[in-house]
């Protein structure tokens, strides 16, 4: 999400600040010690109002923001190499800075957006369409989700109901559905709820599925043809997206690193630390 006239409102909102509010602020605050601040508050008021119209005319005009999605980290970096050389230099070459700017822009312009979005925990997957729709998943999914979602698209509207989807067949307790990407075909299959599915049943819809997409812990007899994403993978990556005109998947770990601060593990690891948890809460009863 981009603020386009940003900018522009800062030219004015910035010299109104420093040289203007701030100085008032702090002669109010020296005259309040002899109580005749009160003068001085009352412009700062004024000033401060002005302030907040200015912000609300400029966010409030057609066009003000403009929405993209998650530009490529190659693309930021050309974009802040050209910018720096820009600053550093005063002679004629450092309009040389530009080349890379340019070059980061159209490819930040020229970037596909990923097809899927899939949260951490596996409940939430944003499915965009060929003609630049969101469609999610979860009917009831937060307001926050939602969003979060389509600013990475970047999307400016609202989110459908992938159950509405002409290509979704949907139930309470899954969705199957087909992509159309680069003259091939996606069969995706996502579960939306912890309810028991027969092992036969879900095995079989794995088997006819490429991307199969669930909350929960898949069994080893679920094999889609490409991918799995279940509570087992999504705790070693975190969340993701998937861009199937590349087959190219991108996750948080890949952008955070996977840090001890990190909640990142494998499932060998998951089981060490569960162990580990009920041995002390074991030795800690023995204890007591």
């Amino acid at each position: 999400k981009a603020g386009v006239y940003g900018a522009i409102a800062n030219i004015i909102a910035i010299p109104l600040t420093t040289f203007l509010i701030m100085p008032l602020e702090a002669l109010a605050l020296l005259l309040d010690s002899v109580g005749l601040g009160a003068p001085i508050w009352w412009l700062c008021g004024i000033m401060l109002n002005g302030l907040l119209n200015l912000a609300h005319f400029v966010s409030t005009r057609p066009g003000a923001i403009t929405m993209l999605p998650t530009m490529p980290l190659g693309a930021y970096g050309l974009i802040i190499l050209g910018g720096i050389w820009l600053c550093l230099w005063k002679e004629k070459w450092r309009f040389f800075g530009l080349v890379p700017v340019l070059l980061g822009s159209v490819w930040m312009l020229q970037t596909r957006p990923p097809d899927l979005y899939i949260t951490g925990d596996g409940r939430h997957v944003g499915v965009r369409s060929e003609d630049g729709e969101l469609a999610m998943l979860r009917t009831r999914s937060g307001d926050f989700i939602r969003n979060m979602v389509l600013e990475n698209a970047g999307i400016d509207g609202e989110a459908q109901a992938l159950e509405n989807w002409p290509e979704a067949r949907c139930n309470k307790d899954s969705c199957s559905f087909t992509i159309d990407v680069s003259n091939r075909k996606w069969n995706i299959l996502a579960t939306r709820s912890g309810h028991y599915i027969p092992a036969i049943a879900l095995s079989a819809a794995c088997r006819r599925s490429d991307i199969v997409i669930s909350e929960r812990w898949l069994p080893k007899s679920c094999q889609p043809r490409w991918l799995k994403v279940d509570r087992n993978l999504l705790m070693q990556t975190g969340g993701m997206t998937i861009n199937l005109s590349q087959n190219k998947i991108v996750t948080v770990r890949d952008r955070s690193g996977n840090h001890q601060w990190m909640r990142f593990r494998s499932p060998e690891e998951h089981r060490v630390r569960k162990s580990r948890i009920a041995t002390e809460k074991s030795d800690s009863k023995n204890g007591e």
